[in-house]
């Protein structure tokens, strides 16, 4: 299996043409660059989001040229303090134009098994996928790029299913 940089695939926002959606499973993420914000915030001694600024201008190019990004964030209740701080910290990725949702991991419909093994996945205009890997430390290892149709429907369907029935950020109340 090939896997790509997460800087690799940024530059996939820069060609997509309409739509792009995250799947998130995950209740911990050990990025690199989010550590001392997070530490910061476990402490209480800050709330400093600017690590966040490259992401979110790349978001704001993308959706003020009209293209959508979304999510949907499977979250345990009661959260775990990583997913406190994202909660915390999404109000940041709205204003840069994401659509955020929240769907507790106890209110996934009954039988849903979840595609490429159940790892994090971005699908980009229904057409390429790249799904995250991780270590076993959680750390992400890059992500691999899938065009095979059969699974892009699948995760094209996992997506409706799982937008129309997760809360929108602004009504999520944990």
């Amino acid at each position: 299996m090939t896997l790509i940089s997460s800087a690799e695939r940024n530059q996939l926002f820069e060609s997509f043409a309409h739509d792009a959606f995250h799947l998130e499973l995950r209740d911990d993420y050990s990025v690199p660059n989010e550590e001392g914000p997070y530490e910061s915030w476990l402490n209480g001694t800050g709330d400093d989001s600017s690590f966040m600024a490259p992401w979110t201008q790349l978001m704001k190019r993308v959706t003020d040229s009209g293209k959508t990004v979304r999510r949907v964030r499977v979250v345990t209740e009661p959260h775990s303090s990583y997913i406190r701080w994202e909660y915390a910290t999404t109000g940041v990725n709205a204003e840069a134009g994401e659509a955020i949702r929240w769907l507790p991991r106890h209110k996934l419909p009954a039988c849903l098994a979840f595609p490429v093994a159940g790892n994090d996945w971005w699908l980009f205009d229904d057409k390429l996928l790249a799904v995250g890997h991780f270590d076993d430390a959680g750390r992400v290892l890059g992500s691999e790029l899938i065009e095979t149709p059969s699974v892009i429907a699948e995760c094209v369907r996992i997506r409706d299913l799982l937008w129309g029935v997760a809360t929108p950020h602004g009504a999520y109340k944990p």
